[in-house]
Formats: C-alpha cells, structure tokens, sequence
C-alpha cells in the first residue's frame, strides 16, 4: 500500500526558496512514477513536474521550468520538490502523486494517470 505524506510548505517571501518532500511508508515507491501538482483556491489542480521511477527523466510545467526541480531517492523513499524564485503565484496547496506500475519508466502530466495522492502541504508566497 502507497501512503505519501509531504512536508516542507510555509509561508516565504517572492524570491525565497523552500523545498517539499514526499515520503512514501510503502514497498513500492522504486517502482512508481512520481508527480508534483498544486492547487490555488478557486482553480483546478495543474501540474508541476513530474519524475519516472529510476529518476532519469522529469518534465516541468512551463509556469516553474528554470525554477523548481523535482528529484527522488528511491533508498530514502522520498520524492522532493526544490522550489526557487518563489513568486505569489506559485500560492497554492501542493500534493504529491504516485502512479502504480506499468508505466513506472514514463512521466505523466494528467492527473488521472495517478493512483495515490498525498493530503497535500500549503506554500504560500507573500510579495
């Protein structure tokens, strides 16, 4: 069974950085593509970034590219998000997703091809 609980949200100034992490209490994390996605009040959740299981391919939204950057360590069971320039817009409640096998090479931007969500961190940027 899959069970994330992210960490690391807070409240910081534009320009700050912060860095979320995900931990995994299961067996499979090394097997599963990984995701970050947020969302703002009033708006659907939009993704951030996404990595494949063994950490070799990632792929950002166009909004955080040059930003944020997501990473695993697959012995630590543990996904983060390094998070940089922070703007306001980057407010929002950010969660964590796990995608069960097949597919644990691929990276996925939708959040339908997600199995298991984390209950989500708040990261607010104040101007």
């Amino acid at each position: 069974q899959v069970q994330l609980v992210e960490s690391g949200g807070g409240l910081v100034q534009a320009g700050d950085s912060l860095r979320l992490s995900c931990a995994d209490s299961g067996r499979t994390f090394s097997t599963n593509a990984m995701g970050w996605f947020r969302q703002a009040p009033g708006k659907e959740r939009e993704f951030v970034a996404a990595i494949n299981m063994i950490g070799g391919r990632t792929n950002y939204a166009d909004s955080v590219k040059g930003r944020f950057t997501i990473s695993r360590d697959n012995a630590k069971k543990t996904l983060y998000l390094q998070m940089n320039s922070l703007k306001p817009e980057d407010t929002a409640v950010y969660y964590c997703a796990a995608r069960r096998p097949p597919g644990g090479l691929g990276i996925y931007s939708s959040p339908t091809l997600y199995d298991y969500w984390g209950q989500g961190t708040q990261v607010t940027v104040s101007s």
